[in-house]
């Protein structure tokens, strides 16, 4: 494969580089989204931004799941904590996301004597659950269809167990229908797509072809290495010099044009469909992922009968605009100054897959 040997040395980076130089001249500026919070954190890390041609601008969508999720979720969530007996178990960056309140999350809330913890993955919490039985126990299940076999397979887990002191709140989100939203948005102005590895690694490369068969626009599935995240930038730009658009998978060492069909399967027997409400994009149809009937005795939504205030989101914050890719990290005026990592106004800065956590951390 061509990463295998090709950006083994700078002078190779170089003849990219001026390839990428050669085809602006035919396509004039760019814009380049990524849709994968891994991708941005890479990109940052890595520098590449600093080395592309000026007219190639790589600009972050909504790859970030923890980002995404509106801050009427996270209220809920924090009221959730405030029960006797109720334990909340939590990938760690969920935990630092604030609600409606600067600085109120569940850090906080365990501080003041709520019970919260961060786990590694959705059986962590299973076990929490097996050894105290005096708790009832609740996984948020927050994620893409990167995570969501794994959260269906603690369902099913906790389904065989007969474990009824452990519960998911059911927070993942489905990429597809949320592209459709952003690309058919008023003010999209996007020519092309580095789409997620991950995600694709389960659902497979074919789930992204309806990018240039529907709105022709072009898209390459991308590895995460340097070298990877180059050459798919450059298969983009070739694609929209050529006007041919389509989908490439540069990542075919791991990912394949039917997923994970294993993957897959765990997904559709746990969860279906539904309406949802994401950060920066509002209502989308059929972009969430609900527990079926069948698991309606771990489905924390139903066991605690959980219905979201509306959505009261900080004015100051302009996570909703990063997550849409109208706006970036820098312009906002609380960026450095008010919000930090360690003060995040919002959650693209609390993230590891956050823009402006990775703007903060790599960007000067």
């Amino acid at each position: 494969m061509l990463y295998d040997d090709f950006f083994k040395h700078p002078k190779d980076v170089s003849v990219i580089l001026k390839r990428m130089e050669e085809l602006t001249h035919i396509t004039g500026p760019i814009r380049l989204m990524e849709i994968c919070g891994t991708h941005t954190m890479a990109i940052a890390r890595s520098g590449i931004k600093t080395i592309l041609p000026q007219s190639i601008q790589l600009i972050s969508g909504p790859g970030c799941p923890v980002c995404v999720t509106p801050t009427n979720i996270i209220d809920m969530v924090l009221d959730l904590s405030k029960r006797p007996n109720l334990l909340i178990t939590s990938y760690g960056d969920l935990l630092r996301v604030p609600g409606s309140i600067q600085a109120d999350n569940l850090l906080h809330r365990k501080a003041s004597g709520s019970k919260v913890e961060a786990v590694y993955s959705p059986m962590d919490a299973i076990q929490i659950a097996v050894s105290h039985p005096e708790l009832e126990v609740v996984f948020l299940g927050v994620g893409f269809e990167t995570t969501a076999p794994g959260t269906a397979a603690c369902i099913l887990e906790a389904a065989a167990q007969n474990l009824t002191n452990f519960s998911v709140l059911c927070l993942l989100k489905r990429t597809e229908p949320a592209l459709r939203s952003l690309i058919e948005s008023p003010d999209f102005a996007v020519d092309g797509f580095l789409c997620p590895g991950h995600v694709a690694a389960v659902i497979g490369s074919d789930a992204f072809s309806f990018l240039s068969d529907d709105y022709h626009l072009p898209g390459v599935v991308s590895g995460f290495e340097p070298g990877d995240l180059l050459y798919s930038i450059l298969e983009l730009t070739s694609m929209i010099a050529q006007h041919q658009p389509a989908l490439k998978n540069e990542y075919s060492r791991l990912v394949h044009s039917d997923g994970n069909p294993i993957a897959v399967q765990l997904i559709n027997d746990v969860f279906y469909p539904i309406a949802n409400d994401w950060r920066g994009l509002g209502h989308i149809e059929n972009s969430g992922y609900a527990i079926k009937e069948k698991y309606a005795l771990w489905d924390t939504w139903k066991k605690f009968s959980l219905h979201p205030a509306l959505n009261k989101p900080n004015s100051n914050c302009r996570c909703a605009q990063v997550i849409r890719g109208t706006f970036s990290p820098t312009s906002c005026p609380l960026f450095r100054k008010i919000c930090s990592p360690e003060n995040p106004v919002g959650p693209c800065m609390v993230s590891g897959e956050g823009a402006c956590a990775a703007a903060y951390q790599y960007e000067i």
